[in-house]
């Protein structure tokens, strides 16, 4: 009889653990795509309860490595997988999703901006950031010296920034004041100098971190407007991705499939980028 009552007492201590088991995704990486994870998290997890989703930011660089490293189920990142990331984990099936399409805009301080600073050449900005100008008059502004502002080498706004730019993603910056981290820390940064210039998502300019147009090489003017992003006439845009180890499966997958269905899409667009929807595949 004792027998019979260890054996209820067992079962039952098995279905108790097993309706209390939750499964988990955690995610890190850039800071320019944790508010769409983040968002899509919390909406998630109203209709799947016993779901724990852990986001991270770090950069683009360190999401793609600790996928690489099996720390975490998706990795976060604004830029392409390099050549060098694929070769450090060579038993790694990187798959990158695409979730919405951005641009990485030239900002400045909203004084510079108002003083008629509203449009640069690409030669212009990189010769900031190699420390040749260092004075706003030089490019049409007030007698004011440049606080250049730049990111950490492993951030993907740079890469795509320095591409565009320098045409060398890791290219070196002598001629930056600062060197910042995360969106929110660059523009905090900007917001708080009356001479700034830096690189943002075009989902984080504000009243006081104004984004400026490009001049190409045959005159004309492209500002950083969503129209000009999604058709990709702006010169710096990108798509932003999640990276999973291989094909998704289980509650991961279920995560993604949300993430590109029209309820996800929306959180997308209310983080300011585009929607993959609206997309046309290049």
């Amino acid at each position: 009889m004792r027998i019979k009552y260890s054996f209820i007492i067992v079962v039952i201590s098995i279905l108790f653990v097993a309706c209390d088991t939750k499964e988990s995704i955690n995610i890190s990486g850039s800071t320019t795509v944790l508010p769409v994870l983040s968002d899509a998290a919390e909406q998630f997890k109203k209709n799947n309860p016993n779901t724990v989703i852990i986001v991270n930011s770090g950069g683009s660089g360190i999401g793609i490595h600790q996928l690489g490293a099996g720390k975490v189920h998706i990795g976060m990142t604004s830029r392409n997988i390099t050549y060098e990331e694929m070769e450090q984990h060579p038993g790694v099936e990187f798959n990158p999703i695409s979730i919405g399409r951005d641009a990485v805009v030239p900002v400045v301080s909203s004084e510079i901006y108002e003083s008629g600073v509203q449009a640069l050449t690409m030669d212009q900005i990189a010769k900031i950031y190699k420390g040749e100008i260092v004075n706003w008059s030089e490019v049409g502004g007030p007698d004011k010296e440049i606080f250049c502002v730049d990111k950490e080498k492993s951030r993907g706004t740079r890469h795509v920034f320095m591409e565009a730019i320098m045409g060398d993603k890791t290219a070196d910056a002598p001629g930056a004041d600062l060197v910042v981290g995360s969106n929110n820390e660059e523009q905090l940064a900007i917001e708080e100098s009356d001479a700034a210039i830096g690189m943002l998502s075009n989902a984080w300019l504000s009243k006081d971190v104004k984004g400026v147009s490009v001049i190409m090489p045959d005159g004309h003017t492209v500002e950083p407007s969503l129209e000009k992003i999604e058709k990709k006439e702006f010169p710096i845009t990108r798509d932003l991705f999640i990276v999973v180890n291989g094909e998704p499966e289980g509650i991961t997958k279920n995560f993604i499939d949300y993430i590109l269905s029209d309820e996800g899409q929306e959180i997308v667009k209310e983080a300011g980028y585009i929607s993959v929807k609206k997309v046309k595949r290049d």
